[in-house]
C-alpha cells in the first residue's frame, strides 16, 4: 500500500486527458479523474468517456492508465508510427514498475490492452468483454473534489439596462433571477475561469447563458477550452453555415439546440419570437458542419405534440432528442406558468409515445427532469430516470464568475466567486455541502420545487 499511496501523493494532484483516434469519427476523449485523497483505503478513480459515460477504475490500473496517457501526450498529434508506440509502452511499464516491481511488463501490457478495449466498447455502445464495476455518483461523492461538469454562463440575460437575448421564452428559467443579470466578464477573465476549472479537475464546461452567441467571442472561448469536453446550449437563431464553421474549427463536442415545436405558431408563441425558420435552419447548419446536436424540448400543454415535433426533427436528420418538464424557476415559477404543466399522466404518455416513435425509426430520446415521470414507467419505456444533480455532478458560474448549484438556481446564495476564492473553499462552502448532500441522496426531485425549497436551510 505504501508505494501506491506515495505515487497518489505525488502524482494525482490533477486530472489526466488525452483522445484516441482524434481525426477519427469514433474518436474517444478519456479525462481519468483521481479520488480525494485516503491515507489508508482505496477509492477508484473515474475515467469520463467523451463527457458521458462514467467508469470506475480500480487503483492500480488507474495507476497504469495515468502513465500511458501521459506517456501517449508526450507524442503529440499525427499518426503515431510503431516504433513510438514501443518506445511509450516501454517508458509506461518503465514507470509503473516503480510501484509494482514484482509485476511481469507483460502483465502490464496485457492490462493495458484490456482496459483500452473496454474504453473503447463503452465509448461505441459496445457491451465490454469483461464485467466492469458500477458505481452511482451519490455512492461516490464523499470522494469527489469537483462536480463533472460546469456551466458557464458566459452571457446575461440583461445587458447596458436592455435585454440581452434574441427570444423571449415564456417559460425562460434564468428570467427574472438575480444572477442572471450579472454583469458579464470579458475575453481574458473566462480563459481565466477555465484555467480554474481545469485546476480544479471538473472535465466538462457547458457554455450557456442566457444566449451565448450573443457574445462575439463564443468561439475563442470554447477553442481555449479545447482541453474540456465542450458543449453549447443555444436556442439556434444566429447558427448561420459560417457560424457553424467556426464553431467546428473551435473543435465543439456538442451543440444543444431548444427548439418547442414543429408547429410554427406554437414554437413562436413559446419563444416569444418570429425565428422558427431561423431555429430550423440553424439546427440543419449545425448537421451540414458535422457538429454533434441533441435538440431539447422542455415539454408544456401548449406543445404535447412531442411526437409530430420528432418527426420533424427525423426529417431534418437529427437522430438525438431530449425533453423535459419545465424547471421552477423565473418565468416558469410563475402562476401563469405554472398552469402551463402537463401533469404526470399527461407527459408520461406524451414521452412514451414519443419514445416507441423513436425506438421504431433510429433516433435516441432522454428524459432529464427528475420528479416528473415516475421511475417504474421510465424504466419500462427504456430511458434513465434522472435525478438532481446539484453541487454534485453539475454545477454553473454566473455571468460575474459567483458559482451557484445549478444553472437554473440564480436566486439564492452564491458559494464565492471562482476567480477570487479558492476552489476547496467554493466546495466545501456549508450550503453547497447541503446541496451535495440532497443529491447524493438521488432523488428524483428538483430542490428548486417547492416541495424540496428548503435544501439549502
Amino acid at each position: 500500500m505504501f508505494r501506491e499511496k506515495w505515487y497518489e501523493w505525488k502524482n494525482w494532484r490533477e486530472m489526466v486527458h488525452t483522445t484516441w483516434n482524434p481525426k477519427d469519427p469514433g474518436a474517444v476523449r478519456i479525462h481519468l479523474i483521481p479520488p480525494k485523497f485516503q491515507l489508508f483505503r482505496f477509492v477508484p478513480s473515474v475515467a469520463i468517456l467523451n463527457g458521458n459515460q462514467i467508469i470506475p477504475v480500480n487503483e492500480s490500473w488507474a495507476i497504469l492508465l495515468t502513465e500511458f496517457i501521459r506517456q501517449l501526450n508526450t507524442f503529440g498529434d499525427g499518426e503515431m508510427p510503431e516504433e513510438a508506440l514501443e518506445k511509450i509502452l516501454e517508458n509506461t511499464c518503465w514507470n509503473v514498475k516503480k510501484v509494482y516491481p514484482d509485476v511481469d511488463p507483460e502483465e502490464l501490457l496485457e492490462d493495458l490492452e484490456t482496459i483500452t478495449g473496454v474504453f473503447e466498447d463503452v465509448a461505441r455502445g459496445r457491451e465490454p468483454e469483461i464485467e466492469i464495476g458500477q458505481m452511482d455518483i451519490g455512492t461516490y461523492a464523499p470522494y469527489m473534489t469537483a462536480p463533472h461538469r460546469m456551466d458557464l454562463m458566459v452571457s446575461s440575460m440583461e445587458k447596458d439596462g436592455r435585454w440581452n437575448c434574441n427570444q423571449h421564452c415564456v417559460h425562460c428559467y434564468a428570467a427574472g433571477q438575480t444572477y442572471a443579470n450579472d454583469g458579464e466578464l470579458g475575453t481574458d477573465e473566462w480563459k481565466q475561469i477555465l484555467k480554474q476549472c481545469r485546476k480544479a479537475q471538473i472535465p466538462q464546461v457547458t457554455f450557456t447563458g442566457g444566449e451565448p452567441t450573443m457574445r462575439e467571442d463564443l468561439c475563442e472561448l470554447i477553442k481555449a477550452a479545447r482541453w474540456f469536453i465542450t458543449r453549447l446550449n443555444t436556442n439556434g437563431v444566429r447558427l448561420t453555415k459560417e457560424y457553424c464553421k467556426a464553431l467546428a474549427e473551435a473543435e465543439l463536442d456538442n451543440v444543444q439546440i431548444t427548439f418547442y415545436s414543429s408547429d410554427r405558431n406554437i414554437h413562436n408563441r413559446l419563444t416569444g419570437s418570429d425565428y422558427f425558420e431561423k431555429t430550423v435552419e440553424g439546427i440543419q447548419n449545425a448537421l451540414e458542419a458535422g457538429l454533434s446536436v441533441n435538440v431539447n424540448t422542455p415539454l408544456c400543454r401548449d406543445n404535447k405534440n412531442y411526437r409530430e415535433t420528432a418527426e420533424f426533427l427525423k426529417s431534418l436528420g437529427v437522430t438525438y432528442v431530449t425533453c423535459s418538464g419545465l424547471i421552477p424557476a423565473g418565468n416558469a415559477a410563475k402562476d401563469a406558468q405554472v398552469s402551463m404543466r402537463l401533469s404526470e399522466a399527461e407527459i408520461t404518455e406524451v414521452v412514451r409515445e414519443t419514445v416507441e416513435y423513436c425506438a421504431k425509426n433510429g433516433m435516441e430520446l432522454s428524459f432529464t427532469s427528475p420528479g416528473w415521470i415516475r421511475e417504474e414507467a421510465l424504466r419500462e419505456m427504456g430511458l434513465d430516470v434522472p435525478s438532481c444533480g446539484a453541487a454534485l455532478s453539475n454545477m454553473a458560474v454566473t455571468p460575474s464568475g459567483d458559482v451557484v448549484a445549478c444553472q437554473s438556481c440564480l436566486d439564492r446564495e452564491t458559494f464565492g466567486n471562482i476567480l477570487r476564492t479558492d476552489w476547496k473553499q467554493i466546495w466545501n462552502h456549508p450550503v453547497c455541502k447541503k446541496y451535495r448532500e440532497y443529491s447524493r441522496q438521488m432523488q428524483q426531485k428538483c430542490p428548486l420545487g417547492k416541495e424540496v425549497s428548503d435544501a439549502e436551510k
